[in-house]
């Protein structure tokens, strides 16, 4: 969605971001907003793919886990918080449209916390296949 709301789309956006920015879309937010936060996912999406990996070692194999841990908090933390933020209502979000809270308590915000738990558990699992391999290959070798 970030893409095509990058290329001039306006689907769903004026909901997700807010009606100013939705129509007066600033360089900063077309930029960091929408095609940064695009290219975050595709980062995302290969970090996710990384981890399914086997037979990866050393400091590929600590870097893919290190990100793939942060994306989980990253993701945790940014899902949980707005969260609280809307749904305590606190003065520090701004003007949020019913519309703006409503899709995203009920929507975008357990996408982030379901993504967030789903990048731990495959860090763990790809931790833990890292482990079993190495304890493995030590009993074939002895």
């Amino acid at each position: 969605m970030h893409f095509f709301w990058a290329l001039g789309g306006e689907v769903g956006l004026e909901v997700s971001s807010g009606e100013r920015l939705a129509n007066e879309r600033p360089a900063w937010f077309v930029a960091g907003g929408l095609w940064g936060v695009g290219f975050l996912c595709l980062i995302g999406a290969a970090v996710a793919l990384g981890l399914r990996r086997r037979g990866v070692r050393g400091r590929r194999w600590r870097l893919l886990r290190l990100l793939g841990l942060a994306i989980c908090a990253l993701l945790l933390f940014r899902g949980v918080l707005i969260e609280a933020l809307l749904v305590f209502g606190v003065p520090a979000v701004g003007e949020v449209s019913a519309a703006q809270k409503f899709w995203t308590l009920v929507v975008w915000n357990p996408w982030f916390i379901l993504g967030g738990v789903l990048f731990g558990l495959a860090a763990r699992s790809f931790s833990r296949g890292m482990a079993a391999r190495v304890g493995a290959d030590a009993v074939t070798t002895s």
